[in-house]
């Protein structure tokens, strides 16, 4: 499967499907992770203030982790290149417009939006006007 690069295909083939689970954001140092928390973590992310892990609510809950806020992840299946130009940018610009945070996750196949849960039905409705 070759990866996509031409933002015009890769907008009108976006297909973004959002998650029934609620996941949070939260932190905290490297001497905290345990291999629980590593194999359940939809992400992670290393800094120098701690470690960033995206996790399902109940998992967060079960570890007594501090977090703000709920989010649904909503991956758009097309399978887009990491050297891609303009993708995240055009979600990024159009949530934006439509007054909804985006947390943009490029991982190898696809790119993953958290956006508040409270809004990812109209998440998804702005993201799929861009396959228009």
């Amino acid at each position: 499967m070759v990866a996509e690069t031409d933002l015009s295909v890769l907008l009108k083939n976006l297909n973004p499907v959002a998650s029934s689970e609620d996941y949070v954001f939260t932190t905290l140092p490297a001497d905290g992770l345990t291999s629980t928390l590593i194999s359940v973590a939809k992400g992670m992310f290393q800094e120098r203030e701690g470690t960033t892990l995206i996790l399902p609510v109940a998992a967060a809950q079960k570890a007594n982790l501090q977090f703000e806020g709920y989010y649904r992840c909503i991956t758009c299946e097309v399978h887009s290149s990491l050297e891609a130009v303009g993708m995240t940018a055009a979600m990024s610009t159009a949530l934006g417009k439509a007054g909804i945070s985006a947390n943009v996750v490029a991982a190898y196949y696809h790119d993953h939006i958290f956006v508040p849960a409270k809004k990812v039905g109209l998440a998804i409705d702005v993201l799929t006007s861009l396959c228009n």
